[in-house]
């Protein structure tokens, strides 16, 4: 992986495109699963998330120390043990900052909602719930710090509200009358995939005010602590296990191919681009995540879906371009790895959530 200082615009949107692809691949591979179920289904996918990035992390902070953007051990954690400070420097666990743990319960949080989300509804339903992650992000911001919203802000809260409402509502309207069981599984799996874009919500501004406060705090560990509590969480509720071969193959793809390795793309590439860029390029989940299924699962989104998603989109992709200028320097949280390594003083308190 290229180092950021060799890195162009163009390759850096390159790779963001490559993560969102890579991302959104998790609902037609789950679609190829013969006997895996719900919580069987994240635990390996989890599992396997978490085996990736205990392999790819030491090569990662390795490339990162070379290239001075990671330090190799804060002496906080090397006055604790000899062993934390191994742990810190091959793959970033044991430091101090609070904020990093709440980060990976977090993460396993949109881990363990997002795959159980998709055994009970659409892939659609659950990519375009999962959309809505920056407007929690704006009204979470508001309530714990009085952030002031621009009023573009409250308007695609509104927009994309109206078009989740039409979406949902034309939904179970049709399911009411025809299968009151699909309707029950509609509205459980869409509860539960609402914790992603919550707990997005809420990792962003916990590490974000952390951030602010000076508290130095590498994310890609916490994806690999998400990735363990939430393999350990859905484990009890596994068994039996069920999976065949071919499954678990599949689990195995998206643990490396879906988590761990779009993660490292999005982390490099945030370094180069804009925060818009970012969010911008990230949006592409969603559709390719809804094209995918539909050609080569058989799971057409149904013009609820189609008009209601497109509203949401459109309202979230012109809430980006319309902040474009007054959000363009602000870092998203994957760039907060690059600032841990400044030995400088912490960002200014000025900055807010993207």
């Amino acid at each position: 992986m290229p180092s950021t200082r060799s890195l162009s615009h163009s390759q850096a949107v390159v790779m963001m495109v490559v993560a969102a692809l890579l991302w959104s691949i998790a609902g037609v591979v789950t679609r190829q699963l013969e006997s895996a179920v719900r919580f069987e289904v994240t635990f390996w996918r989890s599992a396997f998330n978490a085996l990736s990035l205990l392999l790819i992390l030491p090569l990662w902070r390795a490339s990162n120390r070379s290239a001075h953007r990671v330090m190799s051990q804060p002496a906080p954690v090397a006055r604790r043990s000899a062993l934390a400070g191994w742990l810190h420097r091959h793959w970033g666990l044991l430091p101090e900052a609070p904020a990093f743990w709440v980060s990976g319960l977090c993460w396993s949080v949109m881990f363990t909602a997002f795959m159980v989300g998709l055994t009970f509804t659409s892939v659609a339903n659950v990519l375009i719930i999962m959309a809505i992650g920056p407007l929690l992000t704006a009204l979470l911001s508001r309530v714990v710090s009085g952030q002031t919203l621009a009023w573009r802000v409250w308007i695609t809260i509104v927009v994309a509200g109206l078009g989740m409402a039409y979406m949902y509502g034309g939904q179970m309207l049709a399911l009411m009358a025809s299968d009151e069981a699909q309707a029950h599984n509609l509205i459980v799996g869409s509860l539960i995939a609402l914790g992603v874009p919550v707990a997005a919500a809420i990792n962003w501004t916990v590490v974000q005010r952390s951030q602010n406060q000076g508290e130095r705090i590498d994310l890609v560990p916490s994806v690999l602590l998400g990735a363990v509590i939430s393999s350990l969480a859905t484990l009890p509720l596994a068994f039996p296990f069920a999976a065949t071969g071919s499954d678990i193959a599949w689990l195995a793809l998206l643990g490396l191919c879906q988590l761990a390795i779009p993660c490292m793309l999005a982390v490099t590439a945030a370094r180069v681009l804009k925060a818009p860029e970012v969010s911008l390029l990230a949006l592409l989940e969603v559709v390719f995540g809804i094209l995918w299924p539909w050609l080569w699962a058989n799971e057409a989104p149904g013009s609820e879906v189609l008009t209601g998603g497109s509203v949401v989109l459109s309202a979230l992709v012109i809430n980006e371009l319309l902040g474009w200028r007054s959000r363009a320097e602000i870092p998203r949280i994957q760039v907060l790895e690059a600032e841990a390594a400044r030995p400088t003083n912490p960002p200014p308190s000025s900055e807010k959530p993207a």
